[in-house]
């Protein structure tokens, strides 16, 4: 079992086998928030392997008032977001002003249902959300962060959260019944 406190006091010790093994506890979560964010699979390399090293370096000022996963999640978010404001990708997108003008694909979905299984349609249309609703509603529904957490992770408060986890619903519905 994963003792985080232990793991933590044996990475400060400098044992290399304990850091291995936060890298390994935490590597999908910090791999599935900057996915959310970052396309080009290389560039999402890239930052995986700095928001461990950053990690690796700062873990000395972890205090232990939030949990280490949600640490950890706001680095990647914060990295992320960097990586993309250095590169001049379009690093958020605001709210559409008219929904009904909002296509996300063309393809009817029964063709994409038939290709694709349901999980993988519902990545597509979740991947086609303008990234601020994308990342709140990774973190909520499907790796199970709070309100407080996904606001402590993205530096929204909780209200935002809370929009934009209610806007990105929306727009998954109106594009799911519309087709």
């Amino acid at each position: 079992m994963f003792n985080e406190n232990q793991v933590i006091a044996k990475v400060l010790q400098g044992d290399m086998r304990a850091f291995d093994l936060l890298v390994k506890q935490y590597e999908k979560l910090v791999c599935y928030v900057i996915y959310r964010m970052i396309k080009n699979k290389e560039d999402m390399e890239d930052v995986c392997q700095d928001v461990f090293i950053k990690v690796y370096c700062n873990l000395s000022q972890f205090d232990h008032r939030a949990k280490l996963s949600t640490w950890i999640a706001k680095i990647a978010y914060l990295t992320a977001v960097s990586h993309l404001k250095k590169n001049k990708q379009n690093a958020a997108t605001n709210y559409p002003d008219n929904l009904d003008d909002l296509h996300f694909t063309n393809e009817h979905p029964e063709q994409l249902l038939t290709r694709k299984d349901t999980a993988e349609y519902l990545e597509h249309m979740i991947a086609q959300l303008p990234e601020k609703y994308r990342v709140v509603i990774t973190l909520y529904h499907l790796k199970e962060f709070s309100y407080t957490e996904i606001g402590e992770i993205t530096g929204l408060p909780e209200g935002t959260v809370k929009t934009h986890l209610f806007r990105a619903r929306q727009l998954l519905k109106d594009a799911l019944t519309a087709n």
